[in-house]
């Protein structure tokens, strides 16, 4: 297989080197600095293609050992998953080099320098520091050279799913830093890509792997392609949105075939449905095939195609990474727009913080799609016969509608422009929504929806969700020390250690809080009133007192934010200029108040799930007793009558002897 990727990086390398000559991509420089060179100018594109190639061979050979095949029943990985594992690792080397290369090409070319003077590491350095692009690659890097050594080290199942979900979010820093994370809309254009680049990882790497299967005629192909099908499905729907999306914020319809980047664009999505084309075959054709066994022919066949395909829409994406999108398509965007990717109408009024949505396509979509697999899962309760409380299914809905109004409403919309509204966004996702989550019981449904293995077959998702739920990570993370520090320890190192401050100028960042504050505020309230089996059982004291022991923390921490001097952010608000905010201190006073009074709520909603919880426990141990009495005929009674008698004869007996 080495032979046939080595020539799909080859291609997509020589393509997107001829696209970027064509359209003029090459001679592109940065406003007010010199030309790089001929080197730098072609380098930069041929260093990316490999890093992307080599991020796909290695996300796809981990997604092979992690879910495409079983491991052993000791929990170590099968020859194939060992040797998918394996082949990871070198991707991951490649990975690594490719990154450290892009770290210098990066930087001359943000520099107008040829890549020959940054040899220096003094120069590389400070370049690095003051350009985000070189950064971000060498962050990649670092994670490239993570999953190198962990793919060395490593032979459980656990460990290779670990350093799967490594692998994909290495693709994460270079995403936030490119054309999507600058100019107007860079919110819808960042999460899109970030979509985009995800399921293009896990499809073209995945199928690559699967290729390598199919020529080995390993163990479990057909496993391993019927479970692929599926993924490969989901990621084309991925890709297919999140591209039209991504192409819409950066390019106007019109422009699409008058200009050089929207004819990529074109060229892209026609690609994109080859592919489709190519993956409706595999399934109706190879996985069929294997199923009936006819064999893995046709399979490879196809899928050696497709691979193809998807490397020359590697090379047509690295193009496009380096050609400008035309600057006439839209307007100049306003200092409000750049700075937080839209602009904002007026003063935040009640009207428009509920009806002034921007739709937030990562947790906007994830409120969707968690509602969605919820209901999903409810309905084939029912279908087969199988109760599910409506109680919980209400309560996770509200909180599916929680993380939506906190994110995509006028809430999510003024929250990177107010500290106010921030601190409101901030209560909503971390106090609210992990509450109602929680009370939601979703491991249980998921458990009870999910069909079972069966002794001797592959472990599947039901089997994947028991051994995340059981890892050494959920008992340290559900710990209640653990899950106090995250919770409230979390609010006073980023708002008075200045990490606030830096992270108010990047939309990755806001990204980040938010998914901090919804998994530390589950991780808080899941053993405390959670449904589901926790890790970690703590007694109905132990539950209180954890409760009463967070109050004090997070009152104290509002109280503080009310009484200070200084302006967290200060800055960043400033630079926005929004003339409706005229005392940036007096707004920041108010989100200390919000903070300060919005902790009864959470403590009002934790305290009536625990009543209700103990009462229903109390409850189940009555009717358990009862059950046990009509069983034994009251056994128990009888015999605590019995031994009253007989303590009452011995009782006779001695004052008998002592009036003697």
């Amino acid at each position: 297989m080495l032979p046939l990727v080595l020539v799909c990086v080859a291609l997509a390398a020589l393509l997107a080197v001829g696209l970027v000559a064509a359209t003029g991509g090459a001679g592109y420089v940065i406003a007010g600095l010199p030309d790089p060179g001929l080197v730098t100018r072609y380098g930069i594109t041929i260093v990316r293609v490999l890093a992307e190639a080599a991020s796909v061979v290695a996300i796809g050979s981990l997604l092979v050992s992690a879910f495409l095949v079983p491991p052993q029943r000791s929990g170590t990985l099968s020859v194939d998953g060992y040797a998918a594992l394996r082949a990871a690792g070198v991707a991951s080397w490649v990975w690594f080099a490719a990154s450290i290369a892009s770290v210098y090409f990066t930087a001359a070319d943000g520099a107008g320098k040829p890549v020959a003077e940054l040899l220096s590491p003094t120069v590389l350095l400070d370049l690095v520091d003051a350009i985000e692009q070189p950064k971000a690659w060498l962050i990649t890097s670092l994670i490239a050279l993570l999953l190198a050594l962990g793919c060395r080290l490593a032979l459980s199942w656990g460990w290779s799913t670990a350093l799967f979900f490594l692998a994909v979010f290495g693709l994460v820093p270079v995403a936030v830093t490119g054309h999507s994370a600058s100019g107007g809309s860079h919110d819808l254009a960042t999460n899109s890509l970030l979509f985009h680049l995800v399921g293009a990882a896990i499809w073209v790497g995945g199928l690559l792997a699967l290729l390598v299967l199919g020529k080995r005629r390993a163990a479990h192909l057909t496993l391993a392609a019927t479970r692929f099908s599926k993924i490969a499905l989901v990621c084309w729907i991925v890709m297919a949105v999140s591209g039209v999306v991504n192409a819409l914020v950066r390019i106007a319809p019109k422009d699409l075939l008058s200009t050089d980047y929207g004819l990529l664009v074109v060229a892209k999505i026609v690609a994109l449905l080859v592919l489709g084309v190519f993956g409706h075959q595999q399934r109706q054709r190879g996985v069929k095939g294997l199923v009936d066994g006819a064999g893995g022919g046709q399979l490879v066949r196809l899928a050696g195609v497709e691979v193809l395909v998807m490397f020359v829409t590697i090379g047509i994406a690295a193009a496009l990474a380096r050609t400008p999108p035309p600057q006439e398509t839209f307007t100049q965007p306003s200092n409000t727009e750049l700075l937080i990717g839209y602009d904002l109408d007026g003063p935040p009024t009640v009207l428009r913080l509920l009806l002034d949505w921007r739709f937030d396509l990562l947790f906007g979509t994830a409120a969707i799609v968690l509602a969605a697999l919820y209901l999903a899962g409810v309905r084939r309760l029912r279908r087969r016969g199988d109760a599910w409380p409506v109680g919980r299914t209400v309560s996770w809905l509200a909180g599916c509608f929680v993380l939506l109004i906190a994110t995509s409403s006028g809430i999510g919309r003024y929250a990177p422009a107010m500290f106010s509204v921030h601190m409101g966004n901030h209560m909503l996702l971390s106090m609210v929504a992990p509450v109602l989550f929680v009370l939601g019981g979703p491991v249980t449904l998921a458990l009870r929806a999910l069909p079972v293995a069966g002794k001797g077959a592959p472990p599947g998702p039901r089997e994947w969700l028991l051994a995340a739920v059981h890892s050494r990570v959920s008992r340290v993370l559900t710990h209640p020390i653990v899950a106090l520090v995250l919770f409230v320890g979390s609010f006073y190192i980023l708002y008075f250690s200045g990490l606030f401050d830096s992270a108010l100028n990047y939309h990755w960042a806001h990204l980040a809080m938010n998914a901090h504050f919804l998994l530390s505020g589950y991780l808080f309230y899941w053993p405390l009133i959670g449904v589901d089996p926790a890790p970690r059982r703590l007694p109905p004291l132990g539950k209180l007192g954890l409760m009463f022991a967070s109050m004090p923390f997070h009152a104290f921490f509002g109280v503080i934010l009310m009484n200070m001097q200084t302006v967290i952010g200060e800055t960043f608000y400033r630079s926005l200029k929004l003339p409706w905010v005229g005392d940036l201190l007096t707004d920041q006073r108010l989100g200390g108040g919000i903070a300060w009074a919005s902790g009864e709520v959470p403590v009002l909603l934790v305290l009536i799930a625990l009543l209700v919880q103990w009462a229903r426990a109390d409850e189940r141990e009555a009717r358990r007793n009862d059950r046990r009495e009509e069983a034994t005929g009251d056994a128990d009674l009888a015999a605590y009558n019995a031994m009253l008698k007989q303590l009452s004869h011995g009782k006779s007996t001695a004052e008998r002897q002592h009036g003697e």
